[in-house]
């Protein structure tokens, strides 16, 4: 099994790049780990929600990991998000995962029979990949996507697996996150998937999180994590962007964003489509009114 580092610290769930004929661009994906890994990060999230996971096929998927991997230095953490419909093909990519080097995999919540996910199946489901799983793994919460919210009981349960060492929950519901920190086995890592949630969560003792807009802002993301209440105004900045780009035009409004910080966003891949004239000038003026790029640029972190 490899050697899981600690999950700690600003995790972003990386972006794909696509040419504007919709291959993955790896080049310019490992351009970006490149730099992410010059920033003060616990690690990399490759094939989360913000990858464009879905649309990706399992070549595409396993040469993904196989650069983030490869361009991650000693200690710091590699997710690979591993979640399929079935079990099976779930323990089958989790485990191709590992032998690329993957540190840990983050399995989605199954959601397409959604009604028979009742609590015992979920446990079963994730049970099973835990004892045939050659790595960790976390659970990952995302009901806006899958429109499933995985029961409480069900986490505290699953918590004490030696084999499932934490989770991702991206509800957005602070309530229901301090429910699953309260109720998990001791040492059981829960990770906010919302930046909305950063500074409270942090302020509550959370020592990592993995939020989209770490993409583009990781050094950021990192002091609003390690100094919360210094970072109030920094958080509303960061807030203020998001809700343009990601929460208003999702992936393809996030990755115009990174273009903006510097990275290669590149283009989404079909049906996703790519921003109009109008919602590019949105993004561009809410960045220049935030004063984000000035304090991505100010490495001693002093507030403006």
């Amino acid at each position: 099994m490899n050697e899981q580092p600690p999950i700690r610290g600003i995790i972003p769930p990386i972006i794909t790049p696509f040419t504007h004929t919709g291959e993955v661009d790896f080049d310019a994906f490992a351009h970006n780990c490149e730099r992410w890994n010059s920033e003060p990060l616990g690690g990399l999230l490759v094939l989360g929600s913000n990858s464009e996971a879905p649309y990706l096929n399992e070549e595409e998927k396993l040469t993904l990991i196989r650069l983030a991997v490869r361009s991650s230095p000693p200690g710091r953490m590699v997710l690979a998000g591993t979640g399929l419909e079935s079990t099976r093909e779930t323990i089958r990519l989790t485990n191709l995962a590992a032998s690329l080097g993957a540190h840990a995999a983050l399995v989605l919540t199954p959601f397409y029979y959604g009604e028979m996910m009742s609590e015992a199946a979920v446990i079963r489901h994730y049970t099973a990949i835990a004892e045939a799983s050659d790595i960790p793994i976390l659970l990952y919460n995302v009901p806006r996507f899958t429109h499933y919210n995985i029961p409480a009981g069900a986490v505290a349960e699953l918590s004490r697996h030696p084999g499932i060492t934490g989770m991702k929950d991206s509800s957005g519901n602070l309530g229901q996150l301090k429910e699953f920190i309260s109720s998990a086995a001791p040492g059981f890592t829960v990770i906010p998937g919302s930046a909305s949630l950063l500074p409270a969560a942090a302020e509550s003792g959370v020592e990592t999180a993995i939020i989209a807009i770490a993409n583009a802002f990781p050094g950021i993301c990192a002091r609003i994590l390690n100094r919360p209440s210094e970072s109030a105004s920094l958080h509303s900045s960061l807030m203020s962007v998001s809700r343009v780009a990601s929460d208003r035009h999702g992936i393809p409004g996030l990755k115009y964003l990174c273009t903006l910080a510097g990275y290669e966003g590149g283009y989404p891949r079909s049906p996703l489509q790519p921003l109009g004239e109008d919602a590019e000038a949105g993004i561009r003026a809410a960045l220049d009114a935030s004063g984000l790029l000035q304090h991505a640029s100010n490495p001693s972190g002093q507030e403006a």
